[in-house]
C-alpha cells in the first residue's frame, strides 16, 4: 500500500459543498454524507489521561474533514486534497498495520477498531481535507480519527456512544497506529462544545463543560507552532508512560491517579530520581487541573496564569518533553504581556499556548518571532484559537 503525503494546512478549510464536488469529480459520484471533527488544545493536564487522572482540553476552530461514500465490495480507496501522490487503495479483508503509511493510518486504524468491536464496515472512498497543523500538538490525527469514526457510526447504523467512540478511536491509536496515547484528544474532539473547555475524569470517563469565554475576558488563546514536528510513535512518549507505569506498580496504586501531592515526600523514598520526578509531575499536574476547574468557575480565564506556568515548569523540568523552541515560546510570550503560557500536547516539539490580554496580541507575536529569529530557530506559525463544538455531521 502506499500512502499521499499528510494533508497540512492552516487555511480554512472547505465547505461541505466543495469537499463534496471535489468527491464527486475523483470519484465519479456524490458522496453519502461530510463529516468534520476539530483539533484541540489542552488548557492543562498534559500526560495526566493514561494516568487516569484529570485533562481540560477544549475543541478548537480546526477541523478534519471527511466525505465518505459507501461501496458494494470491500475495497478502500483514500485519498487527501493535500499532496501529489493520488489515490490510495486498501481492503477491508487484509487491513494491515504495518504497510498502512501517512495519513491513511488513522481513517485505517479505525475502520480495524471497528471491526474488532463487531461492527460491520463497508468498503468505501474517502477524501479527506484538514486544516489541523500537523505535528503542533493540535491532535491533527484524532481530528481525522473522530470524523472518520463518526461518520462510520452513522453510515453503519452502529449507534455506538460517544464515550464508545472514544475507546474504539484509542484502540486504533494504541493497536494499529502504534501510538499509547490516552483518550483526552478523542475526547475532546468528540464531545467539546463551543465556548467550553472539556473538563475530563480519564477513570469514567465523566465529563463536564466548563465556561471558557476568553474573549468575554479581554483576552485571547495565542498558539505558537514552533515547527518542530513530534510522533507520539517514537520512544520518547513511550518511556514516559513506561516510567508512570513502574511508578504506580512501586506505590502499590491502581494508577498515578491515586498518589496525592501529600503522599510525594514517601514516594521519593521509595522510587529512583528519575521515575519520582515523572511521578511528582503525573501528581501536581492533577492538581492544577483541579485548581484551573475551580478558578475558572470563581473567577474566570484571567486568574489561571500561574498555573498554566507551573505547568510548563513541571513537563520541562520533571518530565522532560519540553524543547528549546517550547521554551522560548514560552518565556519570549510571558515577558511580553502573556498572562500565562505552557507548551500543549504530547512534547517534543509542537506548540505553545499563551494566554494573551488582547491589547497585547500583536506584542507578544512579534516578541515570540523575534526570539525566534535571534535563536537561529524556525520562524513559528502564531495564531488564535477559540473553543469549539466536537465531531458532527455537515450534510
Amino acid at each position: 500500500m502506499s500512502a499521499a503525503p499528510d494533508p497540512l494546512t492552516t487555511q480554512a478549510p472547505r465547505s461541505a459543498a466543495d469537499l463534496a464536488a471535489r468527491f464527486e469529480r475523483e470519484f465519479g459520484r456524490r458522496p453519502d454524507g461530510v463529516w468534520q471533527a476539530p483539533g484541540r488544545v489542552n488548557l492543562i493536564g498534559e500526560h495526566t489521561d493514561y494516568n487516569e487522572g484529570f485533562v481540560l482540553p477544549f475543541a478548537i476552530d480546526k477541523t478534519a474533514r471527511v466525505a465518505i461514500g459507501v461501496r458494494t465490495d470491500s475495497a478502500l480507496r483514500l485519498l487527501s486534497t493535500y499532496g501529489d501522490q493520488g489515490l490510495v487503495r486498501a481492503d477491508l479483508g487484509t487491513l494491515d498495520a504495518a504497510s498502512a503509511k501517512g495519513w491513511t493510518k488513522y481513517p485505517l486504524g479505525v475502520m480495524w477498531a471497528l471491526q474488532q468491536r463487531g461492527v460491520t464496515v463497508p468498503g468505501l472512498d474517502l477524501l479527506l481535507d484538514s486544516n489541523v497543523p500537523l505535528g503542533a500538538g493540535l491532535s491533527s490525527s484524532h481530528a481525522i480519527e473522530c470524523a472518520v469514526i463518526s461518520a462510520l457510526n452513522d453510515l453503519t447504523g452502529a449507534g455506538l456512544e460517544p464515550e464508545e467512540m472514544v475507546l474504539a478511536t484509542q484502540r486504533a491509536e494504541n493497536d494499529f497506529v502504534g501510538a499509547p496515547t490516552g483518550i483526552m484528544d478523542q475526547s475532546a474532539s468528540l464531545r467539546g462544545s463551543k465556548g467550553h473547555a472539556v473538563f475530563l475524569d480519564c477513570r469514567d470517563q465523566s465529563v463536564q463543560l466548563v465556561p471558557f469565554d476568553a474573549d468575554q475576558s479581554g483576552l485571547v488563546m495565542l498558539v505558537i507552532d514552533t515547527k518542530v514536528s513530534h510522533s507520539h510513535a517514537d520512544g520518547g512518549y513511550a518511556s514516559r508512560r513506561a516510567s508512570c507505569e513502574l511508578g504506580a506498580e512501586v506505590l502499590g496504586v491502581k494508577a498515578l491517579r491515586d498518589v496525592r501531592v501529600e503522599d510525594l515526600e514517601e514516594a521519593a523514598g521509595l522510587l529512583d530520581e528519575v521515575t519520582y520526578r515523572r511521578v511528582r509531575h503525573v501528581v501536581t499536574e492533577n492538581a492544577r487541573v483541579l485548581q484551573t476547574v475551580e478558578l475558572l468557575a470563581s473567577e474566570g480565564p484571567g486568574s489561571i496564569g500561574a498555573l498554566l506556568d507551573a505547568s510548563h515548569a513541571s513537563m520541562r523540568d520533571d518530565f522532560e518533553i519540553s524543547c528549546p523552541e517550547l521554551d522560548t515560546a514560552v518565556a519570549s510570550s510571558r515577558a511580553n504581556g502573556a498572562i500565562g503560557a505552557r507548551m500543549t500536547g504530547g512534547g517534543f516539539g509542537g506548540a505553545a499556548i499563551a494566554l494573551t490580554p488582547v491589547e497585547l496580541e500583536q506584542q507578544v507575536r512579534a516578541a515570540v518571532e523575534r526570539a525566534f529569529a535571534e535563536a537561529g530557530y524556525k520562524a513559528p506559525d502564531i495564531f488564535t484559537v477559540t473553543p469549539a463544538a466536537g465531531a458532527m455531521r455537515l450534510s
